[in-house]
């Protein structure tokens, strides 16, 4: 078994807590279903936000999932000019037996757009 790092990033409608509760919840349960991967697989998770949202904490969406014994931690993104707004960016250190090129990073919606050469 080894560790690995998935992506993953979400872009938000708005900056709504419901909202990124909704969106961050989504982003966890695809990451976690398209690497086979239960919640006793995860070591940690680092979740970044844009500076444009403030209605919550990312990690509050993985509490709610379950994710409740795992370090979890949220920093602000770079503010920088033209950058894409509203986003949440996740990085997930995982235990799993798939090769680092079977990984699936997830980047759902208009986030697609960060990382097309990764994003499924």
């Amino acid at each position: 078994m080894a560790v690995r790092a998935v992506r993953g990033a979400v872009q938000l409608e708005r900056d709504d807590a419901g909202h990124m509760d909704e969106q961050v919840s989504e982003l966890l349960t695809a990451v976690l279903e398209r690497n086979g991967l239960v919640a006793d697989d995860l070591i940690s998770i680092w979740f970044t936000a844009t500076p444009d949202l403030h209605s919550d904490f990312p990690a509050a969406a993985a509490r709610k999932l379950g994710i409740v014994d795992v370090p979890l931690i949220c920093a602000q993104e770079l503010d920088i000019t033209g950058a894409m707004p509203r986003v949440v960016r996740v990085l997930a250190h995982v235990e799993t037996y798939l090769p680092r090129s079977e990984i699936a990073h997830v980047y759902l919606g208009a986030a697609g757009a960060l990382r097309k050469d990764i994003a499924q």
